[in-house]
């Protein structure tokens, strides 16, 4: 974990650059709400601001475009208030709306103290990046919201992403996004490291790669990926599918235990430690 002492004097955006010159690859694991972020930033210095997370734990749906960009602002505040020094890499979809309101939102997040963000080139009504039926907008259209929002942001990270399908439409856009000044780029739903490969040489920046359990990318290890000239990777959705899995387990267990809580692995004091903890890193600042 990097020392937070040596960062003080360093906005979250710079933080990051910082980051992103000293390693060869970074993992941005993906949270769904502050608790879970805790946990894994316990483990890891770069978390991901999921929305795939964030519409499951604050609405209790799909993420097809339900999320405000006012509640991922009060997210990532709340996120700050109790982890400092970590990396919060955000997800806008596409900015929730035209040029202008993107712009506020970066600017806006870069205050609360977001580090980077991800820009998407869907349309609305939008899909998860690994599903099928996808809209992609104009090329030359996402381009001019791109080049406003690198206008506004000042150390900010800002990382675009294409939900292209087509491999043509895929290197024209990877190559523009460059050309136009993203700090990375990500391709979302790949289905192939060759192609990964490919894209990243033919850019000049990061090549972020996006993990999901389940989805269109194959399963691979970090060093799989750093040879195939990835340098960002972000796993979007292991804490919310590991809270799935050991919610669903426990409560399925206390009914078959006829409700007792014998056995159980974490309890009140455990907890409260842990909450404790981001109690003081609220307070000092560490």
């Amino acid at each position: 974990m990097n020392s937070p002492a040596s960062h003080t004097h360093l906005s979250p955006g710079q933080r990051l650059r910082e980051s992103m010159a000293h390693s060869d690859l970074i993992p941005f694991i993906g949270v769904y709400d502050v608790f879970s972020a805790t946990l894994a930033g316990r483990h890891f210095d770069s978390l991901f601001v999921s929305g795939f997370g964030f519409a499951a734990s604050h609405y209790g749906l799909p993420d097809i475009g339900f999320i405000t960009w006012t509640d991922i602002v009060n997210y990532v505040q709340r996120l700050r208030t109790v982890l400092p020094f970590h990396n919060l890499l955000v997800d806008i979809d596409d900015g929730y709306c035209d040029p202008e309101v993107a712009c506020h939102v970066v600017s806006v997040l870069e205050a609360a103290g977001a580090s980077g963000v991800v820009l998407e080139d869907q349309k609305r009504p939008r899909r998860c990046g690994h599903f099928e039926g996808k809209q992609i907008m104009d090329l030359d259209e996402y381009l001019a919201k791109l080049r406003a929002v690198l206008a506004t942001r000042r150390d900010m990270v800002v990382i675009a992403r294409t939900d292209a399908s087509d491999l043509e439409d895929i290197a024209r856009r990877v190559e523009a996004f460059a050309e136009a000044g993203a700090d990375a780029v990500l391709v979302d739903g790949l289905t192939s490291l060759d192609v990964v490969h490919d894209l990243s040489n033919r850019i000049d920046r990061p090549f972020c790669f996006n993990q999901i359990a389940g989805g269109k990318s194959p399963v691979c290890t970090q060093s799989e990926l750093k040879d195939a000239g990835v340098s960002l990777v972000i796993y979007s959705t292991p804490c919310l599918f590991a809270a799935q899995a050991a919610i669903d387990e426990a409560m399925a267990d206390l009914k078959a235990r006829d409700g007792s809580l014998a056995g159980s692995r974490v309890g009140v004091k455990d907890c409260t430690l842990l909450l404790a903890e981001n109690q003081v890193r609220r307070d000092t600042r560490v």
